[in-house]
């Protein structure tokens, strides 16, 4: 059974950090790409970043370049996303994601989101 479990979520003032954490299960871990894709209330998902397993190459949407970071921890089956210097505007839920086809928000798999919540 394929799981994604993600975790880490929580209420921090603007200017604050936060990590993210995604254990992946059920499923060849280095043959996929795993992302990182947030909704914020009333709004659209949106890609937040991706990171193929396999070579290491990342992705990052704009809005977070800078501020965010894809890792893995490959022993582990597990995806990090530290976010930095976080603005109200990062507020959403979280969804951390697995699939064969790339960092298109397209993803085979969807875990269960964690709350990120950043007051002013």
């Amino acid at each position: 059974e394929v799981q994604l479990q993600a975790s880490g979520g929580g209420l921090v003032q603007a200017g604050g950090s936060l990590r993210l954490s995604c254990a992946a299960s059920g499923f060849t871990f280095d043959d996929y790409v795993i992302g990182w894709s947030r909704q914020a209330p009333g709004k659209g998902r949106e890609g937040v970043s991706c990171m193929s397993i396999s070579d290491g190459i990342t992705y990052y949407a704009g809005s977070v370049k800078g501020r965010f970071t894809i890792s893995s921890d490959n022993a582990k089956n597990t995806v990090f996303l530290q976010m930095n210097s976080l603005k109200p505007e990062d507020t959403a839920v979280y969804y951390c994601a697995a699939g064969l086809n790339g960092c298109n928000d397209k993803y085979d798999y969807w875990g269960q989101g964690t709350l990120v919540t950043v007051s002013s």
